[in-house]
C-alpha cells in the first residue's frame, strides 16, 4: 500500500471572483457616494480586474469595496495583486491579477519549512505548480496542513487529494 499523500495547490475559484465582481459593480453602481464619479469595474483579460474612476480616492474606495466583496465570498486576500490607483488622463485606474499556482520559489520555502518543522519521514516534491507531500502516518501529515496554515506565506493555500 502506498503511503497516505496529499497536494498544497493554490487556486482561485474564477466564478466566486466573477461574483464578487458583479456585486462591486452593482453596489458601485447604486451608492450615493459613487454617483457621478465615472467609477466602474470590469474583466481586463482572464486574470486581471480593473478600476476606473475621476479621482483617486474613489478609485480607492473602489478597490475596498472589491477587496470586501472578495472577503465576504470567502476568498483569500492573497489571491489578489491589485496595483495602486495611477492617472491616465483624466481616469485613475487601478489594475489588479488574480494569483494561481505555487511558483518555483515558495515552493522551495514551503518544502524547507516541512523538512525544517514537519515530523520526521515526511517529504515534500514539488510538481509543477503544486507540491505533494506525503509521509508514513497521516496524522503526520495533518501536522503538516496546521504547520502550513499557522505559517505567514505569501499565497493562498489549499489542501487537497488527501489520501
Amino acid at each position: 500500500m502506498a503511503n497516505p499523500s496529499f497536494d498544497v495547490v493554490s487556486k482561485v475559484d474564477h466564478q466566486e471572483v466573477d461574483n464578487a465582481l458583479n456585486q462591486t459593480a452593482k453596489e458601485l453602481a447604486t451608492r450615493f457616494d459613487f454617483r457621478g464619479t465615472g467609477t466602474g469595474i470590469t474583466w481586463s483579460g482572464d486574470e486581471a480586474v480593473q478600476l476606473e474612476s475621476e479621482t483617486e480616492e474613489r478609485c480607492k474606495a473602489a478597490i475596498d469595496v472589491f477587496k470586501e466583496k472578495l472577503i465576504k465570498r470567502g476568498l483569500s486576500l492573497k489571491s489578489l495583486d491589485m496595483g495602486e490607483p495611477t492617472s491616465s488622463g483624466r481616469v485613475y485606474r487601478a489594475t489588479g491579477k488574480i494569483v494561481q499556482g505555487i511558483s518555483q520559489e515558495i515552493g522551495k520555502k514551503i518544502s524547507k519549512k516541512i523538512r525544517d518543522e514537519a515530523p520526521k519521514g515526511v517529504q515534500a516534491q514539488i510538481q509543477g505548480e503544486q507540491l505533494r507531500v506525503s509521509g508514513k502516518k497521516k496524522d503526520d501529515l495533518q501536522e503538516v496542513i496546521q504547520l502550513l496554515k499557522s505559517a505567514d506565506l505569501d499565497v493562498a493555500l489549499q489542501f487537497e487529494n488527501f489520501r
